[in-house]
């Protein structure tokens, strides 16, 4: 009789073992797909953000070269690639995060 109880108790124990490994696995995949999709919405995110710094810089510099005053136009431009630089920076950097 103590055999069998501890035949039970044993199968028990490796039933709840292999519970927990599937559980543990289904966890990890989980995470690694949500890691994934945090990835793809991060670089989808900068993209959008990378166009509409691109259009900025785009205004600003047409705006620079329709100025009549040299000293507006010299301020547009030096605006407009600051804004580049520095998003370009950002943006590299970011992209980096995300690998």
């Amino acid at each position: 009789m103590t055999e069998d109880m501890g035949a039970a108790a044993s199968e028990a124990a490796t039933s709840a073992a292999d519970a927990s490994e599937a559980a543990v696995q289904r966890i990890r995949e989980l995470t690694e797909r949500f890691i994934e999709a945090a990835k793809k919405a991060g670089n989808v995110s900068l993209d959008a953000y990378e166009r509409s710094l691109q259009t900025l810089v785009e205004f600003e510099e047409r705006a620079a070269g329709a100025s009549q005053l040299d000293w507006v136009a010299t301020i547009a431009a030096a605006h407009a690639k600051f804004v580049q630089d520095v998003s370009t920076a950002y943006i590299s950097a970011a992209r980096e995060m995300l690998k």
